[in-house]
Protein backbone atom coordinates (compact mmCIF):
# COMPACT_ATOMS: atom_id res chain seq x y z
CA UNK A 1 0.00 0.00 0.00
CA UNK A 2 1.36 3.47 -0.62
CA UNK A 3 0.37 6.60 0.75
CA UNK A 4 0.79 10.38 -0.40
CA UNK A 5 0.21 12.87 2.04
CA UNK A 6 -0.48 16.74 1.53
CA UNK A 7 1.92 19.17 2.14
CA UNK A 8 2.39 22.71 2.12
CA UNK A 9 5.45 24.59 0.31
CA UNK A 10 6.97 26.82 2.15
CA UNK A 11 10.04 27.36 -0.55
CA UNK A 12 11.04 27.27 -4.16
CA UNK A 13 14.51 26.27 -4.82
CA UNK A 14 16.64 26.14 -7.49
CA UNK A 15 16.51 22.67 -10.40
CA UNK A 16 12.74 22.23 -9.29
CA UNK A 17 13.39 21.72 -6.03
CA UNK A 18 10.88 23.27 -3.08
CA UNK A 19 10.70 22.50 0.93
CA UNK A 20 7.50 21.44 2.15
CA UNK A 21 6.02 21.82 5.92
CA UNK A 22 3.50 19.05 7.49
CA UNK A 23 3.23 19.79 11.60
CA UNK A 24 6.66 21.09 11.89
CA UNK A 25 8.65 18.80 9.98
CA UNK A 26 10.16 19.99 6.99
CA UNK A 27 11.29 18.04 3.44
CA UNK A 28 12.96 19.00 0.65
CA UNK A 29 11.34 17.41 -2.51
CA UNK A 30 11.11 17.69 -6.50
CA UNK A 31 8.71 19.42 -8.16
CA UNK A 32 9.67 17.72 -11.41
CA UNK A 33 6.24 16.36 -12.47
CA UNK A 34 4.04 19.78 -11.41
CA UNK A 35 4.10 22.70 -12.73
CA UNK A 36 2.70 26.35 -11.64
CA UNK A 37 3.51 25.48 -8.20
CA UNK A 38 4.15 28.61 -5.57
CA UNK A 39 4.67 29.07 -2.21
CA UNK A 40 1.84 27.93 -0.05
CA UNK A 41 0.29 25.79 -2.24
CA UNK A 42 -0.27 22.41 -1.28
CA UNK A 43 0.77 19.26 -3.49
CA UNK A 44 0.61 15.53 -2.87
CA UNK A 45 3.28 14.00 -2.11
CA UNK A 46 4.80 10.34 -2.40
CA UNK A 47 8.10 9.44 -1.86
CA UNK A 48 9.82 13.14 -2.26
CA UNK A 49 8.27 13.97 -5.32
CA UNK A 50 4.74 16.26 -5.60
CA UNK A 51 2.69 14.08 -7.62
CA UNK A 52 -0.50 17.14 -8.26
CA UNK A 53 -1.42 20.52 -6.59
CA UNK A 54 -4.23 20.16 -4.32
CA UNK A 55 -6.81 22.25 -2.90
CA UNK A 56 -6.37 24.24 0.36
CA UNK A 57 -9.57 22.88 1.81
CA UNK A 58 -9.10 20.25 0.35
CA UNK A 59 -5.75 19.63 1.80
CA UNK A 60 -6.69 20.55 4.79
CA UNK A 61 -9.78 18.21 4.89
CA UNK A 62 -7.25 15.68 4.41
CA UNK A 63 -4.74 16.19 7.04
CA UNK A 64 -8.42 16.88 9.92
CA UNK A 65 -8.66 12.80 8.85
CA UNK A 66 -5.68 12.09 9.17
CA UNK A 67 -5.42 14.01 13.08
CA UNK A 68 -8.73 11.86 13.96
CA UNK A 69 -7.11 8.47 13.03
CA UNK A 70 -4.25 9.68 15.28
CA UNK A 71 -6.61 10.34 18.31
CA UNK A 72 -8.52 7.32 17.66
CA UNK A 73 -5.40 5.56 17.34
CA UNK A 74 -4.01 7.07 20.59
CA UNK A 75 -7.08 6.29 22.72
CA UNK A 76 -7.43 2.67 21.26
CA UNK A 77 -3.51 2.23 23.15
CA UNK A 78 -4.27 3.60 26.29
CA UNK A 79 -7.47 1.79 26.44
CA UNK A 80 -9.87 4.35 26.19
CA UNK A 81 -11.88 3.04 23.52
CA UNK A 82 -12.42 -0.87 22.11
CA UNK A 83 -10.73 -1.51 18.41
Amino acid sequence: MCLAIPVRVTALLDDDLAVVELDGVKKEISLALVDGVAVGDYVILHVGYALSRLDAAEAERTLALFAEIDDIKAAQAAGEVSA
